[in-house]
């Protein structure tokens, strides 16, 4: 391969590049958008719940508007990581330059950047434990005291109520999203949404039943259900952020991509694989063992070919191929 055609096939690689980061960074915008409406719903319910909770006197309900209220910090938190994430005009990282790489195709940097949206997804999971232990600590103290709890008023079951129908609403958009856009961000919102949605409906059921069985410790032992509840959440979404982070890849998904790449006549065997998440962009590494007398620009057409089938058939934003010699 001559010295223009390898220029020619840079051109073409940073046009996929830039090609493949304005599909991610529209996927991006949208799921701002979304999480804009979360934060509307988030809001209203929050309001509506408080206010039922202290003139209805439930420690349930009182319990689910906190649930709720994570759910705007979380929204508000995953919704500054999709910014950053997005921001593709400066040529630095938190004040650190690489403009080497931003003159060049900027794939380094904006990669890097998607790592944001994770980062601001593991702290929504923390945010939520913390939002959680408070919950259940009332709940717990409300349990001690039980010569002061009071049966819930027929007006909380209202604000329970309101807040199932519209949290599973939230649920449904947000989920129909992340499943359009492959967003994590959106996904973690769906699955937040989604226990907000069943913590409602158990907050409905419980003051219901603190109502029609005259039992006043029935609503904080509700609530202290409530917290656990979110803390499951939580501990589920800090779990899955601090696993992308630490760089771990499903090593199913890996053999996928193994045999992908060992369906190549002219493949020997996979030495090594590692896959890497970017926040929702995959990027791979691949060791490939070849015949000891493969010409140079054979096994780097080779190394393009298995590049262009991960992309296509995997949507692998880079793969990154080097070939040795088999033994």
């Amino acid at each position: 391969m001559g010295m223009k055609d390898l220029d020619a096939h840079r051109r073409s690689e940073q046009a996929v590049w830039h090609a493949r980061q304005q599909t991610e960074l529209a996927k991006l915008k949208g799921a701002q958008r979304h999480l804009v409406l979360n934060v509307g719903a988030y809001l209203a319910i929050s309001v509506i719940e408080f206010y039922l909770a202290i003139i209805g006197h439930s420690q349930t309900l009182r319990a689910d508007a906190f649930n709720n209220l994570s759910g705007i910090i979380a929204s508000v938190l995953l919704m500054v990581g999709l910014y950053i994430a997005r921001d593709i005009h400066d040529d630095d990282l938190m004040g650190q330059p690489l403009p080497e790489d931003f003159e060049n195709s900027g794939q380094r940097l904006q990669l890097t950047r998607f790592h944001y949206e994770t980062v601001f997804t593991l702290i929504t999971g923390l945010v939520m434990i913390v939002i959680a232990a408070s919950v259940i600590f009332s709940g717990i103290k409300s349990l001690m005291h039980t010569d002061t709890q009071e049966i819930p008023r027929a007006i909380t079951l209202i604000g329970a109520g309101i807040a199932t129908v519209i949290m599973l609403g939230v649920w449904w958009l947000n989920r129909r999203a992340g499943r359009k856009l492959q967003n994590a961000a959106l996904t973690a919102a769906a699955q937040d949404s989604l226990s907000d949605a069943v913590t409602s409906l158990g907050t409905m059921v419980a003051i219901g039943g603190a109502l029609f069985f005259k039992l006043s410790w029935l609503d904080g032992m509700a609530s202290i259900l409530v917290g656990f509840f979110l803390l499951a959440s939580g501990i589920k979404i800090f779990r899955e952020s601090s696993l992308n982070l630490a760089d771990y890849f499903d090593p199913q998904v890996e053999d996928r991509f193994r045999q992908a790449a060992e369906d190549f006549p002219e493949v020997e065997r996979v030495l090594e694989l590692k896959a890497h998440y970017n926040g929702n962009v995959v990027t791979l590494e691949l060791v490939i063992a070849v015949d000891p007398h493969m010409e140079v620009q054979d096994s780097y057409r080779l190394g393009e070919e298995i590049e262009t089938a991960m992309r296509l058939q995997f949507g692998i934003v880079d793969t990154d191929v080097m070939a040795v010699p088999a033994s």
